[in-house]
This record gives C-alpha cells, structure tokens and sequence, in this order.
C-alpha cells in the first residue's frame, strides 16, 4: 500500500499540465494559451514535423499556498522540450506579464519546470531570441519576487536553459534530474568520445545530476521524487528570505574557487563536493588523479575578427585588468561618449584547453561578468544620461564543450555574464553588440544578446547559430548538405537571415576585417556614437526587437502570442 502511494505521488511520472496542477493549490489552475488556441509552430510542418498545439509549453495561472503563482512547464515529450518560436514566447510573455504586475503592486511569485533539451534546432535562432528574452523577464523579476527553478527528470536541463536556470533565485533538484550546458552526444561530437562518453551514463549523473549539483553549490536542494516534497520546499523557497545576491551575481566567490584550481589533472566528481559552498582556503591548491584523459586539441589560431577589431578601436595603454587573457577590456572615447570595449580573442595558454580557441569556457564568463560589473560599479552614483556605454564585440565559435567545463559549472559561469550585461542595460548602460565573425550558441547568450542594439559586419564569416552545421546535422538527423543548403532563416547560419528576424538594427556593408583601414575605423566609431546616442532615447529593455518591419514580418508568432497571452491574462 505504501509503495502505492509513493507511486501515485511521484512528480516525474506527470506530465507537463499534470505537474503544474499538482503544485497549485486545488481547483486554481487556469492554462493561458492552452491547446484550444491552437497556436502552434510554424516552421515544423515544412520540415515534417507534426505541430503541437501547445508547443511543448504549459502556462498555468493560480494560486500556490493562497498566494497568487504562475507555473511555465515544459513537456519533455514534445521534441525533447525544446523551446521553439511560439514555446519560447510563451514562457517570455508570461514572465514578463508577471514582472508587469509585480511592478504594479500585484505580488505574482513564478515557478519554471523544465525538461528540456535547449534551443529547438529546427527553429535554432528563433529560439536563441527567445531565450535572451526569458533570460531578460527573469533578471528584472528575480529583484521582485523569487522565480524558483524545478529540474526534476528525466530529460534534464540543457543547452541555453541551464544558463537560465542559473539565473534563478532557487534550484530544486532531484537525483533524476541534470544540468548541463552541453549535451552529452555533442560533446562527443564536438570533442571526442576520448573527451566524453554519451554513452556512459553513470558517468553522465556522476557530473550533471541532482545529487551532484547540489553537493557543490550548484543547485540549491535535493529532493525525492514526490509531490508533496516539493511543493512544501517550493513554498519554503517562497517564503524564505531572499538572497542577498543570487548564484549568478557572486562573481568574486566562484573566481577565488576557479583560481585555486589546477586544471592540469583530471577533475572528479568527488573532489569537487562542497567547492562552491565551502571555502577553499586561501593559498591552497586542488589536485586531481586523472580519471578521463583527452588527446583531442584543435589549432590555436593566431589571431581573431573579434581581436582585430578590437585592437583597432582601442590603444595598448588604454586597456584595463579583466581577470582573464582571453578577455580584453579596454576605455574609449566615442564623440562625446564614454565607452569600455570588451571582447573574448583566442588564448593559446588558456588553462582550459577546450577554450584555446576563442570559445566561452568558466574563466571567460566569470571574466566578461567581473568586467561588465566593474563599468556598473564605477558609474553607479551618476545620472543614466552620463553612465557609459559598453561594446561587445562578438567573434565567438561557441562554448567550450569538455568535461571540465561541464563538471565546474560552465552553464553558471556564463549565466553570470548574461545576468551581468542585462543589469548594465537595465542600469542605463548603453550596450552595443558588434558582430566580427561567430556569434554561436550560448556564447552569444552571454557575450552580445542583452545588448540594447546589435549591429554587424554584412560579411561572409559572419554566422549566427545555437552550434555547428556537422552538430546540427547529426542532432537532427538531416544530411550536412541539407543544413549548408537550407532555406529555412531560422535554421540558416549567415548573417543576413538573422536580421530578417527583426534583432540586428544595422548591417555594416563596406567594413570588412581584411580591409580594415583607418579610415573605415574612424567610421564605424562614428556609427558606434550614433548607435548609443540612439539607445540613450529608447527604453533600456527588449521590446523592441519586435517592434520592426523585419519582426513583424518573420516574426509574426512571437507577437502573436504575447498579444493573446496579454488578453488572457488580464
């Protein structure tokens, strides 16, 4: 009888609209958007792909404890739980209606469950859109009112999600569950199964599970695959006090952490138990026995479209202290405008080798948010009229995909750097994002997205997309011709189908980085002062994104959404 009952409360064992009325309180859930509207993806059928009318997304409205909640669940059954146009409007539209009534006075708490793979590759840079939208409602909601994260199994959370998830004010877990910024099989796709066995799945757990995230700091609490638990931890994590900085703020911790590390061993799960909540002590030094031995390193390359330009915008002497050597951050002056100029360039001697080649790995995201803090810090006491502005310049083939990368939180890291550049942004920076070369997958979450406006090369080598076309290929199991050759702009890798999506406000046609001489940097500074003027007389959130000809146009079911979201809302 008593397995019986265990049985009957297990939360895993619930679907997605299942797990959303379990928590509220009885008889109080109302689905916004439900499968009745029938708002469903448009780009699946072209594909082959049978839509579904919710679009893997739950959104429910009620009460939890008698207090008034809102529950987004994603549905691990549908496509892996990957968030798509209309899925990740969803969850955008209902976070920031919550932060709309939070700032109204009306106390509106949110829980996210997610079971989700990521970013949906066949509708990849609607969904990294998305993302940075989620990614910005959660920031400025989290000041509000706790946003509690559940990762329960058996899906996981993965791709741009888990960086979502570490912005968060709370993680509940259980041994089911994962966090994970990469997937296994891309990992071993990308670097070897030398690297990381997607096969191994004890080894898997023993890096990205919910006992494992939690013994280190990563995730807040574990509990047992149970209903009543976790609603009762829920309400707990509502009703405590909040934090006085959220995981994704405390920068100087989790560097003191990286920095008494030596990487040159092989990191265990074991040693790492209790890194993040229990204070290495100060000169000491963590080593590792080497347990999983990688042989697999790609080319350093010399040099970078993101180092040249900003070599070419910014003087030796005027360049400031980042914490990292794949990070440079230095001062100009742009007309009357005060800007820091920061970038992430390739770095031969990187600890981490996995992150040589100008990817994003832990040092770098922690890096890019000590920088990004720093601007913050300094202009804090002045008017938003006199803070200054912040240039990403992004040439970024991507995250570093490894297995230590993976075990010391790389997902936090980088959450650190968008959580970062949305509080500049929200403070009254003016942040410009321009786009060199490679702006790829979470690394673009984190080091260009949050940026008031985008603008970038109209160039060959420039491409945006959630990861490599070989990737993308065996994920989706669609032939590499096939995704070199697709028609499809939110599946596309070049520059110019990514504007049509409404997010890049210029193309810059006649600057290229072989053909980069003074003159034409005396140019783009001129359009880098009009383009932050500009910001200065907008709104410092990402509404606007959608209001252009280009997203009105291909974009059309995100807006959609949000307005029937809005309706039914009120």
């Amino acid at each position: 009888m008593s397995q019986r009952k265990h049985m009957t409360n297990s939360f895993i064992e619930l679907n997605a609209r299942e797990r959303v009325k379990s928590i509220l309180d009885p008889n109080t859930f109302c689905e916004l958007c439900d499968p009745f509207c029938k708002i469903e993806s448009p780009h699946l059928p072209s594909q082959g792909i049978v839509p579904q009318s919710d679009d893997g997304v739950v959104v429910g409205l009620g009460t939890l404890n008698n207090e008034r909640t809102l529950i987004i669940s994603t549905d691990g059954k549908f496509m892996g739980g990957g968030i798509g146009e209309v899925s990740g409007a969803k969850i955008a539209a209902a976070l920031e209606l919550a932060l709309q009534d939070n700032k109204q006075g009306i106390p509106t708490k949110t829980v996210l469950m997610l079971e989700t793979g990521g970013i949906r590759l066949q509708e990849s840079n609607y969904g990294l859109l998305a993302l940075a939208e989620i990614q910005a409602a959660i920031i400025e909601l989290r000041q509000l009112q706790p946003v509690v994260c559940i990762i329960a199994g058996t899906i996981g959370c993965f791709g741009g999600m888990s960086i979502t998830a570490g912005l968060c004010t709370s993680i509940i877990m259980t041994k089911h569950g994962r966090l994970q910024l990469n997937g296994p099989e891309v990992i071993e796709q990308e670097a070897g199964i030398e690297e990381f066995d997607s096969r191994n799945r004890p080894f898997i757990w023993s890096i990205s599970g919910g006992e494992q995230r939690v013994e280190t700091g990563l995730a807040d609490k574990l509990v047992h695959d149970d209903v009543n638990e976790l609603r009762e931890q829920i309400i707990h994590c509502f009703n405590n006090q909040r934090p006085k900085y959220f995981r994704s703020t405390m920068i100087d911790k989790h560097v003191t952490q990286l920095n008494n590390i030596d990487p040159s061993g092989n990191l265990t799960p074991d040693a790492l138990r209790g890194l993040w909540v229990k204070p290495v002590e100060s000169g000491s030094t963590i080593h590792y026995n080497a347990a999983v031995t990688s042989v697999l390193e790609k080319k350093i390359e010399s040099s970078s479209n993101g180092k040249l330009f900003f070599q070419a915008l910014v003087a030796s002497g005027d360049q400031v202290e980042s914490g990292s050597d794949s990070v440079l951050a230095g001062n100009i002056t742009l007309g009357s405008e005060h800007a820091t100029v920061i970038a992430v360039v390739p770095n031969r001697h990187n600890r981490f080798h996995r992150a040589r080649n100008g990817q994003l790995g832990v040092d770098e995201g922690w890096a890019l948010a000590r920088c990004v803090r720093q601007v913050i810090e300094a202009d804090q006491s002045k008017p938003s009229k006199d803070k200054s502005a912040i240039v990403a310049i992004v040439d970024v083939p991507g995250q570093a995909y490894g297995y230590k990368e993976e075990l010391l939180g790389i997902h936090q890291s980088l959450a650190a750097a968008v959580d970062a550049y949305a509080t500049a942004r929200l403070s009254g920076h003016p942040i410009v994002a321009l786009i060199v070369g490679q702006a790829l997958s979470g690394a673009f979450l984190a080091h260009g997205l949050q940026a008031n406006a985008i603008i970038a090369l109209n160039d060959p080598s420039v491409m945006v997309q959630v990861m490599s076309k070989k990737s993308i290929s065996i994920i989706t199991k669609t032939s590499l011709s096939e995704v070199e050759h697709t028609t499809s702009i939110g599946r596309a890798h070049d520059i110019g189908s990514f504007t049509k999506l409404g997010a890049v406000e210029h193309l810059i046609d006649d600057i290229t980085s072989d053909q980069l001489t003074s003159e034409k940097v005396d140019r783009l500074q001129i359009l880098l002062h009009h383009t932050i003027t500009k910001i200065r007389s907008s709104s410092n959130d990402l509404s606007h994104r959608l209001s252009s000809q280009n997203a009105q146009l291909y974009r059309a079911s995100s807006i959609h959404v949000r307005k029937e979201m809005e309706v039914q809302w009120s």
